[in-house]
């Protein structure tokens, strides 16, 4: 019985260390125009988000482990808006919201050329 609580507490740990929430911007620049005005463009670092957001359950290199499946040929068994549709609703151990907006969005396409 302590066994199976310490687990239960363990995982539930890991899994919110591991999917973390932040609503960090991957590679947020500021570019000065001739006329000297500043404007800001966000480019998306799709590695950098699932280094930070997925290797900690789906594996190094997306190979899956344990119950979390693998992602490294994912492309092959689910298409873009399916993916979009996981990483925004979440879907078994999962949760919803891990990455959101423009960042779901090009993590979805990285995603679906993986097959």
């Amino acid at each position: 019985m302590n066994k199976k609580l310490l687990a239960v507490i363990f995982g539930a740990g890991l899994m919110l260390a591991a999917c973390g929430g932040g609503n960090d911007k991957a590679n947020d620049t500021d570019t000065t125009t001739d006329t000297g005005t500043t404007t800001e463009t966000a480019s998306v670092d799709v590695e950098k988000i699932v280094n930070s957001k997925c290797i900690a359950c789906h594996g190094q290199n997306l190979e899956g482990q344990g119950n979390f499946p693998a992602l490294n040929d994912v492309g092959s068994r689910l298409s873009e808006d399916e993916i979009l549709n996981v990483l925004e609703n979440g879907k078994g151990a999962m949760p919803a919201g891990l990455v959101t907006g423009e960042e779901a969005q090009a993590v979805a396409e990285w995603l679906a050329a993986k097959k």
